[in-house]
């Protein structure tokens, strides 16, 4: 795919933060869950974004931003060279015909008092497109070929559809307005494998046909290497690293996406029997209260007494990579084309002159200890390591 020059989308600093309040009788603001916080990512025309990490890391929250569904603490989010932050009224509401969204949940997305073809009219009448009753039906009877269903659906109700036909419906109802920009929040974890494989196949062909820029938003690393241009990996609120998709499962950088990379199976038992797993000890920190310095630090195998603990690292190209056309090598810019990694001995860790601890090692750091499940399974798992069936044993 060839991208334009200057991205469609651009994120500059974006944060969310939650209010957490107490009160009996007036509610006061104690803290604030900080969801998302100072996120930069841009992502070419044409071209597509994974945004990978585990739950509750504000992968949702920042696709949700980035589309004002919720309001944006801090930041920018340019589209198209329009701050959408800004925003507000009919402009908000014109520019959201650009942008939208395939929600994780198929179900509970669509109504289920409306059918199909009231679903898929709504955004149409809402926005003043496809022309009078006559020219709506045709609309609506080419989205569903579109997404490989049939015209007969138009009469039924979600909930006489598999998950994988609501999903579809959904990717219908998204496209009607003829968007620049998707964004799909785990578009296929709700969904068998046998489907997961159609659903993507058809965003793909969908891509191609109508030229569309997608952000995906997933936790399945396999499908995001299958669809993505470039992925970005996700931490506690922060992007941790960005790369073009393969240089990324290549050669990850950071530690915590070496550890998630690790946890991937492979389907050959002999080299998922002998290759190395990197074991994360501990619980993910609380994004009300997260760590000083780097935010992985709390599990880090490879932490080191300065630095970590009270400098927070900045997304950086290392030295010995190769950096974007025309870009210096450490700027902040976070263009898609460039390997970025936020960490502060990623070139000690690549170059292995820096040695994992092991799980038991940052463990004891933590007050909790790391045990292997014995022939009896006789006890009970307190937390689990990232990828691993071993349990964390509390002192």
């Amino acid at each position: 795919m060839t991208a334009a020059s200057e991205p469609l989308l651009r994120v500059e600093g974006l944060q969310v933060h939650f209010p957490i309040k107490r009160g009996v009788f007036v509610d006061r603001t104690v803290g604030h869950v900080r969801a998302v916080d100072g996120v930069d990512l841009a992502i070419d025309r044409g071209t597509t974004y994974g945004l990978v990490g585990e739950s509750g890391c504000g992968k949702s929250t920042l696709g949700r931003a980035v589309l004002r569904l919720v309001e944006p603490t801090a930041g920018r989010v340019l589209f198209d060279g329009t701050d959408v932050a800004s925003l507000r009224g009919e402009p908000l509401r014109h520019m959201r015909q650009r942008m939208q969204m395939v929600f994780q949940d198929p179900l509970g997305s669509l109504d289920p008092r409306q059918n199909v073809e009231s679903l898929l009219s709504e955004p149409l009448r809402a926005h003043g497109l496809g022309g009078g009753t006559a020219g709506i039906a045709d609309k609506i009877r080419g989205l569903l070929d579109a997404v490989g269903l049939p015209s007969a659906a138009l009469r039924r109700y979600p909930h006489e559809f598999s998950g994988g036909q609501r999903q579809r419906i959904g990717i219908a109802r998204a496209i009607s307005l003829e968007p620049d920009l998707l964004i799909a929040d785990e578009p296929v974890s709700a969904l068998d494998v046998s489907v997961q494989a159609q659903v993507v196949s058809l965003l793909e062909e969908l891509q191609e046909r109508l030229g569309l820029t997608y952000l995906v938003i997933a936790h399945d690393l396999a499908v995001v290497r299958h669809i993505s241009d470039v992925v970005g990996v996700m931490y506690l609120g922060s992007l941790v690293e960005q790369a073009p998709a393969e240089a990324l499962y290549d050669e990850p950088l950071h530690p915590y996406t070496r550890a998630l990379m690790s946890a991937v199976p492979v389907p050959d038992p002999v080299v998922e029997e002998r290759r190395e797993r990197i074991l994360l000890a501990g619980d993910l920190p609380s994004p009300a209260n997260p760590p000083s310095g780097c935010r992985f630090h709390t599990r880090c195998p490879w932490r080191q007494e300065t630095r970590c603990d009270d400098e927070v690292p900045v997304l950086r190209e290392l030295a010995g990579h190769t950096a974007g056309p025309h870009q210096p090598r450490h700027s902040a810019d976070p263009h898609p084309s460039r390997h970025l990694v936020g960490c502060h001995w990623a070139e000690e860790i690549r170059d292995g002159v820096l040695q994992p601890k092991s799980a038991e090692e940052v463990a004891a750091t933590q007050g909790v200890s790391v045990r292997a499940t014995g022939a009896d399974g006789g006890f009970e798992t307190d937390a689990l390591l990232q990828g691993v069936d071993e349990p964390i044993e509390r002192r």
